[in-house]
């Protein structure tokens, strides 16, 4: 009987910019662990709270969808019929993230009374032979007083229990801004570090990308090179039939 496969290999190096924020704020023991779970995914279900980003994304930059219309989305998931208990679980996680987010938010507001737009296309960007995925949930821009055009972005992040470790967070916000600079940019915009948000559900805190954005991206970029050297040498988990 042919051994029930458990993992899927991904090849070429791959990681998501939330993995690669955390990869920056980790242990060596814990830098392994991530980059290993990049590699080789779990083919086995897991809890993925698209549902509940896809409501607070549009929370964030539909002013005709506003906090109640959150919580209408809250009840439908967590009255809806599950086929499994799987899917019960699933639906009520992302009606969970939606009602920690009700609570701490009534609106998400732009920094200098710029304003938030949909997130648009949102490609992956290769650095140093790594393909990192940005996950951004909105735009945010501004004009300034001398008429020039800056833009930002947010994501969203939520974990069941704890608050976003505040460093990972500022990690995730420098590589939104380095992300905008270095290969998304629109004609005459300059990306802004106050504008590039990474939103935590739980804590009700919205981080944004510190003064040393540029070097924090530039380190980033360097341990993406490291991850591409090392990846084909990456071995899978133990018992792991890929």
């Amino acid at each position: 009987m042919k051994e029930k496969r458990t993992h899927r290999l991904v090849k070429t190096p791959k990681i998501a910019g939330r993995f690669l924020a955390e990869y920056m704020n980790a242990s060596e023991q814990r830098r392994r662990s991530i980059v290993r779970s990049c590699k080789y995914r779990a083919i086995a279900r897991v809890i993925q709270h698209d549902h509940a980003r896809s409501a607070i994304g549009r929370f964030c930059h539909d002013p005709l969808f506003d906090v109640n219309d959150l919580k209408d989305r809250e009840e439908q998931l967590r009255t809806a019929l599950a086929s499994d208990p799987f899917e019960r679980d699933l639906l009520d996680h992302n009606a969970d993230y939606i009602a920690k987010f009700s609570k701490n938010f009534s609106k998400i507001s732009a920094p200098y009374g710029g304003s938030i737009s949909p997130p648009g296309e949102c490609p992956s960007i290769m650095l140093e032979g790594v393909k990192v995925t940005p996950e951004i949930a909105f735009r945010v821009s501004r004009v300034t007083k001398t008429n020039k055009f800056r833009i930002g972005a947010g994501t969203l992040r939520y974990s069941k229990g704890k608050a976003l470790k505040e460093d990972e967070a500022i990690w995730q916000a420098a590589f939104l801004h380095g992300y905008l600079a270095r290969g998304n940019m629109e004609e005459s915009a300059e990306a802004e570090g106050k504008l590039c948000l990474v939103v935590d559900a739980f804590s009700g805190k919205i981080h944004s990308a510190p003064s040393d954005a540029v070097s924090r991206f530039n380190n980033m970029e360097a341990a993406c090179a490291s991850i591409a050297e090392r990846w084909d040498n990456i071995p899978p988990p133990n018992g792991a039939s890929i």
